[in-house]
């Protein structure tokens, strides 16, 4: 279950964002998750409920998570396609000289404080 070590590094993070804003408590953080990051939801947020009450400035915020979807891009054809869907096979050439685009990432997009 690497989604543990992935919360703490998020929650440290924020902690320093925190004591370099000047902020008191962080209420919510919204991460964007790729469609195929590896990592899964229901796990990252057990493990968040866990590990924000072992700090102060984090221990009632809240976590929204966005999916973001998976894109391939065909080098054959220069096309893109969902990768779930699909696999690594274009669906426009059959080719499958292709390289995931977007969707492996995971990024914090907002936090709510004060």
């Amino acid at each position: 279950m690497h989604e543990l070590g992935i919360v703490f590094h998020v929650i440290k993070r924020l902690e320093r964002l925190s004591e370099e804003q000047g902020l008191s408590q962080i209420q919510s953080v919204t991460l964007e998750l790729g469609e195929v990051s590896g990592v899964v939801p229901d796990f990252l947020l057990d493990g968040w409920k866990w590990a924000v009450k072992k700090s102060p400035v984090m221990e009632s915020a809240a976590l929204k998570i966005e999916t973001l979807p998976a894109v391939t891009i065909c080098n054959a054809c220069g096309k893109t396609y969902p990768t779930v869907e699909n696999g690594k096979t274009c669906p426009h050439c059959k080719s499958d000289d292709t390289v995931l685009q977007c969707g492996n990432e995971m990024n914090i997009k907002e936090i709510e404080a004060c």
